[in-house]
C-alpha cells in the first residue's frame, strides 16, 4: 500500500471503526504512568490484517460502575520496555460496544515489530502485546506464517499455541512467524450445560463449561444449548478469551481470521439456521446480525462497519422472517436476509511482501442451501449401513441442471430405490455466491505476488471412498463405482470448484494454492478437479490443516463403532490386539483393500501394496486424527508446509513447550511454470506419522 496522508487514514479508520494513530517523530519514551493490571483487561490485546504500513489493535476494558464510556489510551514503541514511542492516541470504549476497543496505526515503517499497549484514566495497564507490519510489495525476502481453526475450548487445551510460540521464541529472526491465519470456527456456539454431558465426559475428554448464555435457548433435542441474543455471542468471546494460551498467542502475532460456521450457526447459511430434530429452517436475521456485530467487536480485522462509526456497530435493524424466495445463485431475496448478510463483509484480499497475495473467501454468508441435506433423500438411503454417498449422485445433486451439459436425469438412485431430481430444475450449487465469486476470481487473476494462496475455512480435496472393491463380507455396493463420505464442503462443490479450477488453468496462474481447516484433520495434495477415470490436470496444491482442539472422525469412530461392527476395520483397527491405528487414513489415500489389509496384518507394507492407485491422485497425506496447526514459508522458488501434530489435546501441558510432537511432516512444492503441473515432494522431519502417508 503506498503511503496515505492523514485524511485518508482517518477515512480509513472511520470505515473499519477505529480510533487513528498515526506513526510520530521524534521518537520518545512513553509518559502514560503505566503499571500492568491483566484482570482489568480479562480478554487481553490483540493485533490484526497488517499490511506494509499500518496495523489494526484491539483489547477489551469492561467497567462495573455506571458509566457508559471511557477513554483509553494507546502507547506503539520500537522495544517492549517503552523507550521509544512511536504513536500514541486516545481511543474512546463505551457499553455500546461491550467495551472493545479498536486503533488503526498508521505511517509506521515496513517489515518492523512493534509493542502495544493500552492505559486507562487511572494508569492501569493492559499486557504488552507485540505486532508487525507486513513488508513491502517488492521486499524479496522469503515470508512466513501459520495457518490454524477450530479451537473448541470446551473440548480440550490450546496446547498447539503453546508449541508455536515456545518455536518461535526460538527461532532466528527471518525464520520467525508473520501472522497466523485463523480459518474459522475461532468460537464454537453449540455450547453444553452440566446437566447434558453424561459423566461430565465427551469421549475421552472431559468436558468444561466457560460459557453460560445470559439468555441462550435449547436445541436438537435439547442437547445443546445456542445464542439467542447479541448478549450470548458476546458471552462467547467472553469465555474463549479467557483462555491463557489464546491470549498469549493473539499477544505475540497479528492474526488474520475470517470464520466458518461456528461463529453463526452450526447448520446455517446466509441467515438461515437448522438443527437436528428441528424440521425446517428457522429464520435468523437478528442472530446472524448480533453473530456479526460480535465478531465485529472481538476481531481485530481490516472490514468494515456498517455506518462507519468510529465506537460502535451500527446494526441493520431486521426482523426474522422466512426465506422463501431465492434468486437464481440461491441467494435468499427477503429483505431482512439481504441486510442480515450485508451487515458484515469478511472476504479481503492482503499483500504481504513480494511472494504472498493471500485471498480470503466466506463460504457460508452467501451460499445456496446444501442440495445433498433435503429431505426428500431420505428413502434412499433407508437400512445402508455404509452412510456412503455414490459419486455420481453427489455430482448430480451439486450441478443440478448444469448435469450432463444440461442433461440432468429425471430421478436420482441409489441401492434399488429413485426419487424424483428435485434438482432438475435449479442452478448448480455455489458455496460463494455469484458477487463473492465474480470478486474472488478477478483478485485471483489479478494477483501479481509469487504465490496466490486462497484461504477459505472449507476444505477443497474429495473425500473418496471405493466401495466397489469392498468384499461380500462387508455387504453389496449398487452404486456405478466410486463414493463419497461427505458432500458439504469444496469437495461436493464440484461444479463451482471446477469453475475456480479452470480459470486458474485457462489465466496460466502458476503458484496457486489452497490453505484450509474444518475437517478437524490434516490433508496435502493437489487441486484438481476431477479424479480417475475423468483427465486427473492438477492446477495447484492444497493444505488442511488439523484442529487445534476439536474432535474428529477418528476420535469419532474409535467411540462410537463397536468391536464387533464389520465396518470398523475400515476406520479403526487394533492388529494382532496391539494400539487402535486410524484405518480411515489408509481407506480415504488407499482404499478399501488397503485399510483391511493393514486391519488384518498390521503390515503397512502390504497395506500399500494393496492401494488403488486411481482412487486418490489428488492425495499425498492424510491423518483424519490429526490436531496441531501448519506453518507456510514462501519464497520465489517454493512454497514449504509443515504440520505440526500434537498428541489429542485433552488436557492443558505443564509444560512451557505445550507438550510433545506426534510428529513434523514437511511439504515442499517448487513453483511450476504455466502449463506444467505442481509437484510435491514429502520428508518426515520429526516422529511418525503412521498411516497417514
Amino acid at each position: 500500500m503506498p503511503t496515505m496522508d492523514r485524511r485518508q487514514f482517518l477515512k480509513l479508520s472511520a470505515t473499519l471503526g477505529a480510533a487513528l494513530a498515526l506513526g510520530c517523530t521524534p521518537v520518545r519514551p512513553s509518559s502514560s504512568g503505566w503499571r500492568e493490571r491483566r484482570d482489568l483487561y480479562p480478554q487481553g490485546v490483540a493485533s490484526g490484517d497488517p499490511d506494509d504500513n499500518s496495523v489494526l489493535l484491539w483489547t477489551r476494558r469492561p467497567y462495573a460502575d455506571a458509566r457508559t464510556s471511557a477513554t483509553l489510551r494507546v502507547e506503539v514503541a520500537e522495544d517492549p520496555a517503552f523507550t521509544r514511542v512511536i504513536a500514541a492516541t486516545a481511543a474512546r470504549v463505551s457499553a455500546a460496544s461491550d467495551w472493545t476497543c479498536r486503533v488503526l496505526v498508521g505511517q509506521l515503517p515496513s517489515a518492523r515489530e512493534y509493542w502495544y499497549r493500552f492505559v486507562d484514566e487511572e494508569g492501569n495497564g493492559s499486557r504488552i502485546g507485540r505486532t508487525m507490519t507486513a513488508p513491502g510489495p517488492d521486499d524479496p525476502r522469503p515470508a512466513r506464517f501459520a495457518f490454524v481453526s477450530c479451537q473448541d475450548v470446551c473440548e480440550g487445551a490450546l496446547n498447539a499455541y503453546r508449541r508455536m510460540i515456545f518455536e518461535d521464541e526460538r527461532a532466528a529472526p527471518q525464520d520467525r512467524i508473520g501472522f497466523v491465519l485463523h480459518l474459522g470456527d475461532f468460537v464454537y456456539e453449540v455450547v453444553q450445560y452440566p446437566d447434558q454431558v453424561r459423566n461430565g465426559h465427551r469421549y475421552d475428554r472431559r468436558i468444561t463449561f466457560p460459557v453460560h448464555y445470559p439468555t441462550g435457548k435449547t436445541v436438537a433435542n435439547d442437547r445443546y444449548w445456542v445464542p439467542a441474543s447479541l448478549e450470548d455471542y458476546r458471552a462467547l468471546y467472553h469465555g474463549y478469551l479467557q483462555d491463557p494460551d489464546l491470549q498469549d498467542a493473539r499477544a505475540r502475532w497479528p492474526f488474520v481470521a475470517v470464520w466458518d460456521n461456528h461463529e453463526f450457526s452450526w447448520l446455517g447459511w446466509q441467515s438461515i439456521q437448522e438443527f437436528p430434530g428441528t424440521k425446517g429452517s428457522v429464520p435468523a436475521q437478528t442472530l446472524k446480525v448480533a453473530a456479526n456485530q460480535a465478531w465485529f467487536e472481538y476481531q481485530p480485522a481490516r472490514v468494515a462497519a456498517p455506518g462507519a462509526r468510529l465506537d460502535t456497530f451500527d446494526a441493520p435493524h431486521v426482523v426474522d422472517t422466512p426465506v422463501t424466495a431465492f434468486d437464481d445463485d440461491g441467494l435468499g431475496q427477503e429483505p431482512n436476509n439481504l441486510a442480515a448478510i450485508d451487515s458484515l463483509t469478511v472476504y479481503r484480499a492482503l499483500r504481504w511482501g513480494r511472494h504472498i497475495d493471500l485471498i480470503l473467501t466466506d463460504q457460508h454468508s452467501f451460499r445456496s442451501r446444501d442440495p445433498g441435506s433435503h429431505d426428500e433423500l431420505t428413502p434412499l438411503f433407508e437400512g445402508d449401513a455404509l452412510g456412503w454417498v455414490p459419486e455420481e449422485l453427489a455430482m448430480q445433486l451439486d450441478a443440478g441442471r448444469d448435469y450432463a451439459h444440461g442433461h440432468p436425469p429425471a430421478t436420482l438412485a441409489f441401492g434399488g430405490k429413485s426419487v424424483p431430481n428435485y434438482r432438475a430444475g435449479e442452478a448448480a450449487q455455489t458455496l460463494l455466491g455469484a458477487k463473492q465469486k465474480a470478486w474472488f476470481l478477478e483478485r485471483l487473476r489479478g494477483a501479481q505476488a509469487t504465490w496466490k494462496i486462497w484461504g477459505n475455512s472449507l476444505g477443497p480435496p474429495d473425500w473418496r471412498v471405493d466401495p466397489q472393491n469392498l468384499p461380500p463380507a462387508l455387504g453389496s455396493w449398487s452404486g456405478e463405482g466410486y463414493a463419497v463420505m461427505a458432500t458439504s464442503d469444496w469437495g461436493g462443490a464440484y461444479h463451482e470448484r471446477a469453475a475456480i479450477f479452470d480459470t486458474v488453468r485457462d489465466a496460466g496462474i502458476t503458484g496457486f494454492a489452497i490453505v484450509s481447516g474444518d475437517r478437524h484433520s490434516f490433508w496435502a495434495g493437489y487441486a484438481a478437479k476431477a479424479l480417475p477415470p475423468a483427465a486427473f490436470e492438477p492446477v495447484g496444491v492444497t493444505f488442511v490443516g488439523g484442529s487445534l482442539i476439536s474432535p474428529g472422525m477418528l476420535e469419532a469412530s474409535e467411540h462410537n463403532l463397536k468391536k464387533d461392527d464389520p465396518l470398523r476395520p475400515l476406520y479403526v483397527a487394533n492388529p494382532g490386539d496391539g494400539p487402535t491405528q486410524p484405518t480411515v487414513n489408509l481407506l480415504l489415500h488407499h482404499g478399501v483393500r488397503s485399510a483391511l489389509e493393514f486391519a488384518k496384518t498390521g503390515d503397512l507394507e502390504k497395506a500399500h501394496a494393496a492401494s488403488n492407485p486411481d482412487l486418490a491422485p489428488h492425495l499425498t497425506f492424510v491423518d483424519m486424527g490429526g490436531h496441531g496447526y501448519a506453518t507456510v514459508r514462501v519464497d520465489g522458488s517454493k512454497m514449504v508446509t509443515e504440520f505440526v501434530c500434537i498428541p489429542r489435546p485433552i488436557e492443558r501441558a505443564r509444560s512451557p513447550d505445550g507438550g510433545p510432537l506426534r510428529y513434523r511432516v514437511r511439504h515442499e512444492v517448487p513453483l511450476w511454470q504455466a502449463g506444467e503441473q505442481p509437484r510435491m515432494r514429502q520428508t518426515v522431519v520429526e516422529g511418525d506419522p503412521g498411516l497417514a502417508v
